[in-house]
């Protein structure tokens, strides 16, 4: 067997593995990070005045509208992500408040995006942003309440 073949056949031995690691993969990242957004959300929510007094004093426009539209998005969000319903619009509303969380407590790190990766991809938001970007861009898997839903609909038609 030739270097070549050789290649292609474990490439497509690895593929066909890392399909069947997929579902399992964003089944861990859905439930940990909705978890982990849920609490934030919940956090935010909870101490209300605490936030919106922080963002004040970032200067972000009506600071307690805004606390509790992030924490209403991150909360709500989260157990969405977690249970794997909406799976590719529930990340969209995520992603802009990470990027907001970026221009207004991170706006060092995000300056320092090529200048200083590490502090960039050290912030806070990094990891829900790219948990949110990987649940949007690969979907909630067929480990979750879309999947079930969907299937069912599509046997329906």
């Amino acid at each position: 067997m030739n270097p070549a073949s050789l290649y292609h056949k474990l490439n497509g031995l690895l593929a066909t593995l890392a399909g069947w690691l997929r579902p399992l993969f964003l089944l861990i990242i859905r439930l940990y990070w909705g978890w982990s957004f849920f609490q934030t959300g919940k956090g935010k929510l909870m101490h209300l005045d605490r936030t919106a007094g922080f963002f004040e004093s970032l200067h972000i426009p009506a600071p307690k509208l805004n606390a509790l539209a992030a924490g209403t998005t991150e909360c709500v969000g989260g157990l969405l992500l977690l249970l794997g319903l909406g799976g590719r619009v529930v990340p969209v509303p995520l992603i802009f408040c990470l990027f907001v969380a970026y221009l207004t407590a991170e706006s060092d790190a995000l300056h320092a995006i090529f200048s200083d990766p590490d502090k960039f991809t050290g912030a806070d938001p990094f990891l829900f942003l790219f948990a949110a970007v990987i649940v949007f861009i690969f979907g909630p898997g067929r480990l979750s309440l879309d999947a079930l839903f969907f299937k069912k609909a599509a046997a329906d038609k």
